[in-house]
């Protein structure tokens, strides 16, 4: 593996690190500094020339920041030459900007697509991204893994018996319904109104809950404005106040810790695809996907196919 590199962004430094254990490299030597006026600079303290080289980086919160480092980190990589430069963004930021709600709207997702390839990034790898048809910003390939199958393998033994899967809108049935095949369980859909950028409205529950417990299951968990209205439908519709919830990326921003301590909640699942500052809940359980990333690599390194990955 002396053609291979891998960097680590602020981001994700301790999810980084773990994947170079599993790969059995060192990370990749470099400086992120911060000037007094925010502006950020990267320094590569190895050489690249000619090396295939990995970035792993979130867009998590402060995502502006963190993205704009990923770029830097790009565009030094090209600028010294380096064969072929990977991006793995576990959580994409802006995904859910994909589409125009306005005409003096932008598609963000689309901007940040084409800024990525303007700095040289040859290739995306992501992780349950929110809309798949982001895939069609790009003109390079993007591999957008799902933490599906780890989750349940997690999940498994703290699901009561007598539940089903339920997906909180429906842009998420086809991920709901990967989860009740690997768990032998039946999905239930919500019907939700968005009534603002931070606000929702459950107007229906499509499906048979009562009696039922509950697996919510997302790809992110923001405010937790959804999901607290998600639950509270349930609850109405009389589920069984035991609850528990898998979403890949936890970014709990706001209040969101808040609107989820429900005594009906008795687990919260999410990777680590976002660092999470909230150490001290014990609902929280964090599932690992460096096993996921590492394999990914390893694949790519042995041009190896990732499709059983997905």
């Amino acid at each position: 593996m002396d053609n291979f590199i891998l960097f680590a962004g602020t981001a994700n430094p301790d999810l980084a690190g773990t994947v170079a254990q599993k790969l059995d490299i060192p990370l990749g030597k470099s400086a992120v500094e911060r000037f007094p006026d925010g502006e950020v600079n990267v320094r590569l303290l190895e050489s690249v020339r000619q090396k295939s080289v990995f970035i792993l980086q979130s867009t998590a919160p402060p995502v502006n920041d963190h993205l704009v480092e990923l770029l830097a980190f790009a565009d030094a990589c090209r600028r010294a030459a380096a064969s072929r430069i990977t991006a793995i963004i576990p959580y994409f930021g802006y995904a859910r900007a994909d589409k125009r709600h306005g005409r003096r709207e932008p598609i963000t997702a689309s901007m940040v697509a084409e800024v990525l390839q303007a700095v040289g990034v040859n290739h995306v790898v992501t992780l349950d991204l929110h809309t798949l048809q982001i895939e069609g910003f790009f003109r390079i390939p993007v591999d957008s893994l799902t933490a599906v199958p780890i989750f349940c393998e997690a999940i498994r033994h703290y699901l009561p018996p007598n539940f089903v899967v339920v997906s909180p809108d429906t842009g998420r049935v086809q991920m709901a319904t990967q989860y009740a095949q690997k768990l032998d369980s039946s999905v239930v859909v919500l019907h939700k109104h968005r009534t603002s950028g931070t606000e929702t409205e459950v107007t229906r529950v499509v499906g048979d809950v009562k009696g039922y417990a509950c697996l919510i299951i997302d790809d992110m968990i923001s405010t937790g404005g959804t999901l607290a209205k998600s639950i509270e439908a349930l609850l109405k519709a009389e589920a069984r106040p035991e609850i528990i919830i898998a979403a890949t990326h936890g970014l709990f921003v706001k209040e969101a810790r808040a609107k989820l301590s429900h005594p009906s909640v008795k687990a919260i699942f999410v990777t680590d695809s976002v660092t999470s500052k909230e150490t001290d809940w014990q609902q929280l359980k964090i599932v690992s996907i460096a096993p996921l990333v590492a394999t990914t690599i390893q694949r790519f390194k042995t041009d190896g196919s990732i499709s059983d990955l997905f």
